[in-house]
C-alpha cells in the first residue's frame, strides 16, 4: 500500500469527447483557451456566463457554441460530461468544483489542482498522435517548457506518419504473424518509407512500403528499405552554433548509422547526432588526403549496406558545399536521397556580426562567391565592384590580398567599407571591420585564420560608422556570447 500512496496522483487517460457535452463556466480569455481546446476534440461546448470576451462571443454567432448568459447554476451541470471552471471568482469556481463532484461529474478548476479531480497537460499535436506532458498541477509552467523542447524534436509530419501506418494496419495483419510485426513496424517507422513520410513524398513512401512487406521475410536490419538499399541525407549543418541546426537535420542526426563530416562541422553538432552512430572524419584541407571521389564512394558503399548515411557539412549543402555532385553520384547508383538545407555560412556570419546583407538604401543584391575561383575567368569583377551590391567570398582568407587587388582593379573605392567574421557564431568569434584599403591589413594584425568570410559592401558599416571613423586598434570586435 505504501508504494501506492506514493504513485501517480492522477492517471493520465485519453478521452473521446466527440459529439459530447461539455460546460465551460467563465467568459474571458482562460475560458476561451479551453473552449477551443475542447472544440478540437470534437466536443458540443456550452459556456455559462453573463458576458463573453469578442472571440467568444464571435463563436456564439456563428453557431459553433452555445451560450447560458447568466451566473452558474448547479442545473446548468444536466447532461455534461465534463466541467471547466474558468471564472475570474475563486468562490465561484469553488461552487462549481462543490456542485460537480455531488453530480460525479469530472471538473477542472483552472490554475486550482487541489479542487481539480482532472487536469489538461501541456499538449503537443500531431494528430492522430499526441503526445502529452504533465506535472500533476505541480509545475505548468515546466510542464509547458518541456512540451515547447518536445515540440522542436517531433517532425511536423509525424501525424502523416501514424495515418500512413494506420491506413496499413490490416494489410501487415493479413501478410505477417503476430511475431514478425513489431520489427516490421520499426523498419518503416524508422527507415526509407517513414523517412519519405515525413519529407511529404507519400507516393514513394507507398512504393517503399509495398517492397518493404513483400520482402518483409527476407530482412531484418531496421535501415533497409526499398530494393535492400539504405538512404542518404546531404544535411546542412549550418555556420557552427549547435542551436543553428534546422529541427529536420537534429531529426535525421539522431537516426543516422553513419555521419561522415568535415571540418567545418563542430563536436557540438556532433554531439547531438545518435550516440552509437559510426563517425567518420572526411575533411579536405591542405595535407588531407580524403578526396571527393571517395566520399562519393563511402556514400555508395554504406547505402549499398542497408544503412542510412548522414552526409554532414557546414553551412548548406548546395552553396559551396558540393551537394549537387554528390546527389548526382547517389542519383545515378540509385540510392534514395534527401538534402536537408543549412543555414549558411554567410548568413548566419552576417546575422551573428550584426551585419544586414541587403539593406533598402545601401545594397539591393548579395552574391556569394568561392575564394578558390579568384584567379580564374568565371567572375565578373566589375560587377561585383559596383555600387550597391554586397559581396561576400567564402575559403577567402588565403586570397585576400588577391581579392582586394582584383576589386580595386576594377574600379571599387579604396574606402569601401568590408569585414573579416572569423568563426561565426561560437562563442570565439570574432569581426574584423575596416575598408578595401585596411581590411587586410586588419585581418593579419588580429591573426585571422580560417574558417572566416569576407564580406565587402556599404552594409558593414551599418552598424559601425563610429567605429570606422576612430583608431584601426578599435575595429576588432571580441567573442560574442
Amino acid at each position: 500500500m505504501s508504494g501506492a500512496s506514493a504513485g501517480m496522483p492522477y492517471l493520465p487517460v485519453s478521452l473521446r469527447l466527440q459529439s459530447e457535452p461539455v460546460l465551460v463556466a467563465g467568459g474571458g480569455r482562460v475560458a476561451a483557451r479551453k473552449v477551443d481546446l475542447l472544440r478540437r476534440s470534437g466536443a458540443r461546448v456550452t459556456i455559462v456566463a453573463p458576458q463573453l470576451d469578442g472571440e467568444l462571443q464571435k463563436l456564439v454567432a456563428s453557431g459553433e457554441l452555445q451560450h447560458i448568459a447568466a451566473p452558474f447554476q448547479e442545473p446548468h451541470l444536466a447532461g455534461a460530461v465534463l466541467v471547466v471552471a474558468a471564472t475570474h471568482c475563486d468562490e465561484v469556481n469553488a461552487a462549481i468544483a462543490a456542485a460537480a463532484r455531488r453530480q460525479r461529474i469530472p471538473v477542472n478548476v483552472v490554475d486550482d489542482a487541489a479542487a481539480s479531480t482532472f487536469i489538461f497537460p501541456a499538449i503537443i499535436d500531431r494528430s492522430p498522435l499526441i503526445v502529452a506532458v504533465s506535472s500533476n498541477g505541480e509545475a505548468p509552467v515546466l510542464a509547458r517548457r518541456i512540451r515547447e523542447q518536445f515540440e522542436a524534436l517531433l517532425p511536423a509530419r509525424l501525424g502523416a506518419l501514424a495515418r500512413f501506418m494506420g491506413a496499413r494496419r490490416r494489410s501487415v495483419q493479413r501478410a505477417l504473424s503476430f511475431a514478425a510485426r513489431r520489427a516490421f513496424w520499426e523498419r518503416v517507422a524508422g527507415g526509407t518509407v517513414g523517412t519519405r513520410v515525413l519529407a511529404g513524398d507519400e507516393t514513394g513512401a507507398a512504393r517503399a512500403f509495398a517492397r518493404e512487406l513483400r520482402t518483409s521475410h527476407l530482412t531484418s536490419s531496421p535501415a533497409t528499405g526499398e530494393s535492400g538499399l539504405g538512404e542518404c541525407y546531404l544535411i546542412g549543418a549550418g555556420p557552427g552554433d549547435p542551436d543553428l541546426l534546422t529541427v529536420r537535420a537534429l531529426q535525421l542526426l539522431q537516426q543516422a548509422d553513419v555521419i561522415l563530416y568535415d571540418r567545418l562541422v563542430s563536436p557540438g553538432i556532433l554531439e547531438r547526432a545518435r550516440r552509437d552512430a559510426q563517425r567518420l572524419y572526411v575533411g579536405k584541407h591542405a595535407g588531407s588526403h580524403t578526396s571527393q571521389e571517395h566520399i562519393n564512394e563511402l556514400l555508395v558503399r554504406y547505402a549499398r549496406q542497408g544503412l542510412r548515411v548522414a552526409r554532414l557539412k557546414g553551412g548548406d549543402p548546395y552553396i559551396f558545399g558540393r551537394g549537387g555532385e554528390e546527389a548526382d553520384v547517389l542519383a545515378r547508383a540509385g540510392i534514395p536521397f534527401l538534402v536537408v538545407p543549412g543555414i549558411t555560412a554567410a548568413l548566419g556570419a552576417a546575422a551573428s556580426a550584426g551585419i544586414p546583407l541587403t539593406h533598402r538604401r545601401l545594397a539591393q543584391s548579395v552574391t556569394f562567391v568561392t575564394g578558390h575561383s579568384v584567379d580564374q575567368d568565371t567572375l565578373d569583377w566589375c560587377s561585383l565592384a559596383g555600387a550597391h551590391r554586397t559581396t561576400v567570398f567564402y575559403m577567402g582568407m588565403g586570397e585576400l590580398p588577391r581579392i582586394i587587388e582584383k576589386l580595386r582593379a576594377a574600379g571599387a573605392s579604396r574606402t569601401l567599407p568590408a569585414a573579416v567574421i572569423e568563426r561565426a557564431t561560437l562563442p570565439d568569434q570574432r569581426v574584423v571591420h575596416g575598408t578595401l584599403d585596411t581590411i587586410a591589413g586588419l585581418a593579419r594584425k588580429a591573426a585571422i585564420s580560417p574558417p572566416a568570410l569576407l564580406i565587402i559592401g556599404e552594409v558593414t558599416a551599418v552598424l559601425h560608422a563610429d567605429e570606422l571613423a576612430g583608431s584601426e586598434d578599435s575595429l576588432v570586435d571580441g567573442a560574442l556570447a
